[in-house]
């Protein structure tokens, strides 16, 4: 019996050497071609200027070419959930599309654990809390006045239920007691061009999309949720400092590849990632923006997000937004 199964189990044992041996060749040959980056986000948005930076230095670390490609919303999402799981179709997520869409909208045609491998962090953005300059409000305090007031009366911009912005606004009314009105967009860009021409009083928004108004008085900066001040906005308090607690969180950016990418890969494509966003050039670009760089391991970026599902639940529960 033994010398029957001896030439199979050679055989087999040949073969599976093989196999590790071509699996270790087509590594080693990684990339032979352009590496696509998926964008769900509209050409022009803040993290597509940011990811372009970091593609360009992406590109001399691969030493092929990576190229942005824009496919906003859940399309984006579908279509590195189909990608063949290679290194070659990646994408950028953010928070809201990772951790608090999922909890929102139960029919979506993507589900990121299933779907989605963790690459690495990229960005994080510091939200800011502005007002319209019409409203007459200087302070936090001075917002936190009228709204005692004219609870309900006060609308704040969104980009959309279960948004960034929307849940920070969530939070905020929980941790003042305050109500306002949520006028959701379709996306941070219009909420964001609303708030600017005084259609919606107020709002909070990634440090990137609001500093060119507040830079030339177009909107009035009352608090940063941020456990200390933003470089960009020195003169800004946090909403600690003036004793609201419990609003500090950042919005994030994260790279993915598809589910079953193999380990090795990811490993390879992360090394690439974390050199490009510790290049001077890079960081300068992008602190000029805003946006913070924000380096880690494939692990690092999981665990933050089983951290922001725990925080995010938390504050969805607690406002009664019912699941779509």
């Amino acid at each position: 019996m033994k010398k029957t199964l001896m030439p199979i189990l050679n055989r087999l044992q040949a073969l599976a050497c093989g196999l590790a041996l071509v699996g270790t060749g087509a590594l080693a040959a990684y990339p032979d071609k352009p590496i696509h980056i998926v964008l769900p986000f509209p050409a022009g948005a803040a993290a597509d200027t940011a990811m372009r930076v970091i593609a360009t230095q992406l590109t001399e670390q691969l030493k092929q070419p990576v190229i942005i490609d824009n496919k906003p919303g859940a399309p984006g999402f579908q279509s590195v959930a189909s990608a063949p799981a290679d290194g070659y179709t990646l994408i950028l997520g953010a928070g809201s599309h990772i951790v608090t869409e999922p909890m929102i909208k139960t029919r979506l045609a993507y589900q990121p654990e299933r779907d989605l491998t963790p690459v690495g962090m990229v960005l994080t953005n510091t939200p800011v809390f502005t007002a319209t300059p019409s409203l007459g409000v200087k302070s936090l305090g001075d917002l936190l006045s009228l709204l005692k007031r004219k609870p309900d009366e006060l609308n704040y911009s969104s980009g959309g239920v279960g948004s960034p912005n929307h849940l920070a606004m969530e939070a905020f009314q929980q941790a003042t007691g305050t109500r306002l009105v949520n006028i959701p967009y379709k996306g941070g860009a219009p909420s964001v061009n609303d708030l600017v021409a005084g259609h919606v009083q107020v709002g909070i928004n990634a440090i990137p999309s609001v500093i060119q108004y507040i830079q030339v008085g177009k909107l009035q900066p009352l608090a940063v949720a941020a456990p200390r001040r933003h470089a960009s906005l020195p003169q800004v308090p946090t909403f600690t400092e003036l004793g609201v607690s419990g609003l500090d969180y950042e919005i994030w950016y994260g790279l993915f590849a598809p589910a079953k990418t193999p380990k090795a890969l990811v490993l390879q494509i992360n090394k690439a990632l974390q050199t490009s966003l510790a290049d001077p050039g890079v960081v300068r670009q992008l602190k000029a923006q805003g946006a913070e760089p924000s380096p880690g391991s494939p692990e690092a970026l999981a665990g933050y997000i089983r951290r922001d599902t725990e925080k995010w639940r938390q504050v969805i529960r607690n406002s009664g937004i019912r699941p779509e």
